[in-house]
């Protein structure tokens, strides 16, 4: 573990950048860093949130081409930021997958003491994670997972199939009994699993109280692809009663084309959970009524659980003596009634 001064650590890294071509920055917890932690990172209470050993985490991403995205990383630097005795080594983001293995290489080279991975290819990824471990290093893989268990130490990932049931059930709660509701879905890449488990847990909510989707488009996770789909879903459906779109970013695009449209007859439930559409259920004066939330804390929890595998702690309020191999994070629908308790850890489309 590392026991180095600030400026030790510095003269080290800068060499880890001259060795190889990857961009990484370090952060250190310093309180004159400035004060810029967001109000969802915290070290907890009781005998783990006290400084123990040194750990030295290296934390890879995807590009930060999507709010959620984006907040992943924000929030897991913040995180190592509020530990004392946590020393982050946050490679850049990027979508292309042959640099992040590198960057895992370059993590595993420099003896790190764990590795929070979130990949942007859990496939790709399984063999550079699988070495990981093999050295001895942890690594906890965020999201997207690996497709061997022998790849990850712990799993933090959320609840796609979750989100589906959660809006159904609240879209089945505000047609109290109306089985003719016209119910209409805006999906992400149809293609990706994640999306295929959304629709999948909104149809089984929809079928417990005798709905179904009407009319489905998908988008693209952008604001373009929304407003594209979201207002070729209009035309083809004169008559709305409730609207569910996945992804809050692709909401952005989603309300413009409804304000285009003119259209204001349906409520609409958004996914994942951003400020901008927290703010707009908070104002009660447009359709959007509701989101559920798919957190973009989960970076954050992977630097939390990494530090305690690295100093052999266990989770306090647990009596299991070792950090749980996977943990999923619950996906609870986001009303006007309890929008205050999730607006801190919201991140902005």
């Amino acid at each position: 573990m590392s026991t180095t001064t600030p400026r030790r650590r510095l003269i080290a890294i800068a060499g880890l950048i001259a060795a190889v071509p990857l961009a990484l920055t370090a952060c250190t917890n310093s309180s004159d860093d400035g004060d810029d932690t967001s109000n969802a990172s915290n070290t907890g209470s009781g005998d783990n949130a006290e400084a123990g050993d040194t750990v030295r985490i290296g934390f890879s991403a995807p590009a930060a081409d999507h709010g959620w995205m984006g907040a992943i990383t924000s929030a897991a630097v913040d995180q190592a930021d509020a530990f004392e005795d946590v020393e982050l080594i946050n490679a850049e983001g990027t979508n292309d997958v042959n640099l992040q293995i590198s960057q895992v290489e370059t993590f595993i080279n420099d003896e790190v003491d764990a590795i929070v991975l979130l990949p942007f290819d859990g496939a790709a990824m399984t063999d550079v994670a699988t070495r990981a471990m093999e050295a001895g290093i942890p690594v906890i893989n965020v999201d997207r997972e690996f497709d061997s268990p022998f790849a990850a130490r712990s799993t933090v990932l959320g609840d796609n199939y979750g989100m589906g049931v959660s809006a159904g059930r609240f879209i089945c709660e505000q047609a109290d009994g109306n089985t003719d509701a016209v119910v209409a879905e805006i999906a992400g890449i149809d293609s990706l699993p994640l999306t295929q488990d959304r629709s999948r847990g909104f149809s089984d909510a929809l079928k417990d109280c005798g709905l179904k989707v009407s009319n489905r488009v998908a988008a693209e996770f952008t604001v373009e692809s929304g407003e594209r789909a979201a207002a070729n879903l209009l035309q083809a459906a004169p008559k709305i009663d409730y609207l569910w779109n996945h992804d809050d970013d692709q909401g952005v695009g989603v309300m413009a084309a409804i304000e285009n449209a003119g259209r204001d007859e349906f409520v609409m439930v958004g996914g994942a959970g951003s400020a901008n559409v927290m703010r707009m259920i908070e104002a009660d004066d447009t359709v959007l009524k509701a989101t559920v939330i798919y957190p973009s804390t989960q970076g954050a929890d992977g630097i939390k659980l990494a530090r305690l595998i690295a100093q052999g702690k266990s989770m306090s309020d647990l009596a299991e003596v070792e950090v749980p191999r996977v943990i999923q994070l619950s996906a609870p629908i986001v009303t006007k009634e309890n929008v205050d308790q999730y607006m801190d850890s919201a991140f902005e489309s």
